[in-house]
C-alpha cells in the first residue's frame, strides 16, 4: 500500500539539501523551500523542479498552501522560534541539530509542543548508525545487565589551511555561531546514541575543558574559542554516568560509543569499519555465546538499498522515514520536545560548569512546570541575536582570548573578506 504524501517545507536551503532525496524516498512531497541565498534557491529547483515554491521568509513559508510539515534546518541554534510558530499553527516539525538555544526557548518549546495537535522530532541521526542500531538491540535485550557508565564522542577536528573553501563556507564571519560555538554545545551527535540505547536521562550534569590556545602570530583561519573539547560528566535517571563530549577536535576525525553495564560492555571499534566488540565477564557470559567478540551488525531492513545511499550511515534516511511514519501514524517520536530539551539543557548547562571550573547543574524537566518556571525567563547566550543583540555569555573560559577580542574578530572578518576577494579574482 502506497503512504500517504506529506507536503513539506525546508527551512534552510544548505543542509535541507541534503535531505531532499530521502524525504522524497518516503513519500514526501517537497513543496516548498525558503533560503535568503539566490544560490541555494537555484540549487533546489535544480535538484526538485521548477514546480517547486522558493521564498526569502519563514513568514512566506508557513503560509504556503497546504503545507502540513516542515524542515528547519536554518542556523544550529535558531530553530525554536520558528518551530513555535509552526506547531502554533499545527504544521508538524522536524528540527535539525538543537532544539532551542537558550533554557527559555526550550521551555517555551516544551509548552508550545504540549499545546499543539501537530509532532515535533529533533531531526537526530547519529542514533540510527548501524553500530548504535545494534548496540540498542543488545542493551535493550538485557544480557548486558543494569547500565553502569556510558561514552560518546563525537571527534571533528578540521585543519584551516588545508580546506579553506570549506572553512569559510562554514564560518563566514565572527558573529557565525561556528566561530563562537563552545565546545559543549554541539552534543547531541555524543548524547543522542547513548539516551537512545540505553534509555537514560540526564539529570545533573558538570564539565571540564581542554586548552588549545593557538598563537596570536599564526596567520591562518581559526575559530574563535580556544578549548580543543569539552569533557561532560552526567548522573542519570537510573544512577548510571555518562561520558560525553560535544564537538570535539584531538584525535582524529571519528565518533565511537560505550555500554557499559553490570554483566558485561559493548563498544564500536574507532576505525571506521562499523565494527562492534561484544565482551561479558568470564561468569556472566550467555550461555551459546563468547565471552569476547568482534563482528559487522548486519543491515536487516526492507529499505536497505536506499539507507546505504544515504549520509551519516544511513541516519538522514531513517530520520526521514520516522518522521514521516510518526505523522501517518498519530504516534509520538522517541526524539521528542522532551528528549530534545533535555539534551539542549545539557549543553547549555554544562557551558556553565565549565565557565566555572566544573560546577555542577541540575538538569530540569520540562514537564514540570515548576522546572519551567525556573528557567522561563533565562535568555543567556554566547551567540549573537538575528536583531544584532550582542552575547550575554562568554564562549570560553578565556574570554580575553585574542579571538574574541575585537581586534581579534576584526582581524579574522578581514582574512574572510581578503580570502573571498581572492577568489573571486580566479
Amino acid at each position: 500500500m502506497k503512504k500517504k504524501t506529506v507536503k513539506i517545507g525546508i527551512f534552510g536551503g544548505y543542509r535541507g539539501s541534503h535531505y531532499y532525496k530521502n524525504l522524497m524516498a518516503n513519500n514526501g512531497e517537497i513543496v516548498a523551500v525558503c533560503d535568503m541565498n539566490e544560490k541555494y534557491a537555484k540549487k533546489a529547483q535544480a535538484m526538485l523542479g521548477e514546480d517547486v515554491a522558493i521564498y526569502k521568509s519563514f513568514d512566506e513559508l508557513i503560509e504556503h498552501p497546504g503545507l502540513e510539515a516542515i524542515l528547519l534546518s536554518n542556523y544550529f541554534h535558531e530553530h525554536a522560534p520558528y518551530a513555535i510558530r509552526a506547531l502554533e499553527r499545527g504544521i508538524h516539525v522536524l528540527s535539525e541539530c538543537t532544539s532551542n538555544g537558550t533554557m527559555a526557548e526550550g521551555v517555551a518549546l516544551v509548552r508550545a509542543a504540549e499545546k499543539s495537535k501537530a509532532i515535533y522530532m529533533l531531526a537526530e541521526n547519529y542514533p540510527f548508525m548501524l553500530f548504535n542500531q545494534e548496540m540498542h538491540r543488545i542493551y535493550r535485550g538485557g544480557t548486558l545487565g543494569n547500565l553502569i557508565f556510558a561514552e560518546g564522542e563525537y571527534n571533528h577536528p578540521i585543519s584551516p589551511d588545508d580546506n579553506l573553501d570549506y572553512y569559510v563556507s562554514l564560518c563566514p564571519s565572527s558573529k557565525h555561531w561556528r566561530y563562537l560555538l563552545p565546545r559543549t554545545y554541539y552534543v547531541t551527535h555524543a548524547l543522542a546514541p547513548l539516551m537512545y540505547i540505553t534509555g537514560a536521562f540526564p539529570k545533573r550534569v558538570s564539565a571540564m575543558c581542554a586548552m588549545d590556545p593557538v598563537p596570536e602570530d599564526k596567520n591562518a583561519f581559526q575559530r574563535g574559542v580556544p578549548e580543543r573539547a569539552a569533557i561532560i560528566l552526567t548522573q542519570n535517571s537510573d544512577g548510571s554516568v555518562f561520558r560525553v563530549t560535544g564537538c570535539a577536535g584531538y584525535g582524529h576525525h571519528e565518533n565511537s560509543y560505550r555500554i557499559c553495564g553490570k554483566r558485561g560492555q559493548v563498544e564500536n571499534l574507532r576505525d571506521h569499519s562499523e565494527n562492534i566488540l561484544l565482551s561479558y565477564n568470564a561468569w556472566e557470559t550467555p550461555e551459546g555465546e563468547p565471552t569476547s567478540r568482534i563482528y559487522k551488525p548486519v543491515l536487516d531492513d526492507k529499505d536497505k538499498a536506499l539507507i546505504e545511499k544515504a549520509g551519516h550511515g544511513g541516519g538522514d534516511f531513517f530520520v526521514a522515514r520516522e518522521f514521516f511514519d510518526c505523522i501517518r501514524e498519530g504516534r509520538r517520536p522517541e526524539f521528542d520536545v522532551y528528549f530534545s530539551t533535555a539534551m539542549a539543557s545539557v549543553a547549555i548547562l554544562a557551558h556553565r560548569s565549565m565557565l566555572e571550573g566544573g560546577t555542577p547543574y541540575d538538569i530540569p524537566d520540562f514537564r514540570k512546570e515548576e522546572d519551567r518556571v525556573r528557567y522561563e525567563n533565562d535568555t543567556a547566550s554566547p551567540f549573537w541575536g538575528t536583531d544584532g543583540t550582542p552575547p550575554s555569555l562568554p564562549a570560553s573560559r578565556m574570554a580575553d582570548y585574542h579571538t574574541l577580542t575585537e581586534e581579534g574578530c576584526a582581524r579574522y572578518d578581514a582574512l574572510v573578506e581578503a580570502y573571498n576577494k581572492a577568489q573571486e579574482q580566479a
